[in-house]
């Protein structure tokens, strides 16, 4: 039996090891951005903070934002300015990722930012077709807590 020759390089223990095979490297395809022309603004206004989610007609989320998103901290982020900046913010990337020229606008909750939201969308170019209100409001459910002493 014949022996086979072994790799000088390999046998010594100080020297560098040699790159095996040379693999051949992986491209991920980039996704194509798909067009989205007519979209959904869901406008979540709370005592502390607004959310804005733009969605596809079918529901599945395009962009959002909001007023913590955008760097407001603490009681700053319940305000109308922030909400405006929350909106605006997301009604960008809609536009020019997405493409977004008209959009519906549902808005829920009590905060102080649903007014300026809404017109921050208006004014970031894209067009309204409605405004809905869907605060959920209650048919006599729960008991309300009691009433604050100050």
């Amino acid at each position: 039996m014949a022996k086979e020759p072994q790799d000088t390089a390999a046998a010594t223990p100080g020297a560098p090891a040699k790159p095996a095979a040379k693999r051949k490297k992986e491209f991920k395809k980039k996704r194509e951005r798909r067009a989205v022309p007519h979209g959904r603004a869901c406008i979540q206004a709370t005592f502390n903070n607004t959310v804005v989610t733009i969605t596809a007609p079918d529901g599945r989320t395009v962009c959002w934002s909001s007023a913590g998103a955008v760097g407001f901290k603490g009681s700053r982020k319940g305000t109308p300015y922030a909400a405006q900046q929350a909106s605006m913010a997301a009604a960008g990337v809609a536009r020019d990722q997405y493409g977004m020229k008209s959009i519906e606008v549902r808005v829920k909750g009590p905060g102080s930012g649903r007014e300026s939201a809404v017109r921050a969308l208006a004014s970031a170019g894209l067009h309204i077709v409605f405004i809905k209100d869907v605060t959920p409001v209650p048919h006599n459910g729960c008991h309300p807590p009691k009433r604050r002493r100050v």
